[in-house]
């Protein structure tokens, strides 16, 4: 697994990944990262992730093309999938992502698996609120996902 760091106009932020694609996409917090001690600094193995990134943090991008690798069960990985699905400049509610992937009971497992979205900003976690409109739990903090919405145009439902 290789890493790097890449600064943002949310701060750090730590991308990990190999062959098979990105592993992780983390913001900095008052937390520190840990590296597990297999991991090597990248060369160029993570520049396009970098550049794509760029862009979107520049308005030059709405969508990733990315190879993601994130790991977790089936159910976590069909939430991050219907993330990625969730339009640029949009919100949806948690109810409504339980809705899209047909397990409309869930509400509370799908908020669960979207805080433990691996990759941050490219699967859109920042996208999903509150079905009243109010912004709601984020593991970047709630100032971050403003800005992400913001960065974003995106109106609250």
């Amino acid at each position: 697994m290789h890493y790097r760091y890449h600064p943002s106009p949310i701060g750090q932020l730590l991308l990990a990944g190999d062959e098979q694609g990105l592993h992780l996409l983390h913001m900095d917090s008052a937390h520190p990262w840990e590296l597990d001690a297999t991991w090597r600094q990248a060369d160029s193995q993570l520049d396009d992730v970098a550049r794509q990134l760029d862009e979107y943090f520049a308005h030059k991008r709405e969508r990733f093309e990315l190879r993601l690798a994130a790991r977790g069960t089936p159910f976590q990985q069909d939430v991050w999938r219907a993330l990625v699905n969730i339009p640029y400049g949009t919100t949806t509610s948690y109810a409504q992502l339980a809705r899209t992937i047909d397990r409309p009971k869930a509400i509370r497992a799908v908020g669960t698996a979207n805080g433990a979205n691996p990759i941050a900003v490219i699967v859109p976690c920042h996208r999903v609120i509150g079905s009243d409109g109010s912004l709601t739990g984020f593991a970047g903090g709630l100032e971050r996902k403003q800005l992400l919405l913001q960065l974003e145009g995106a109106w609250l439902i």
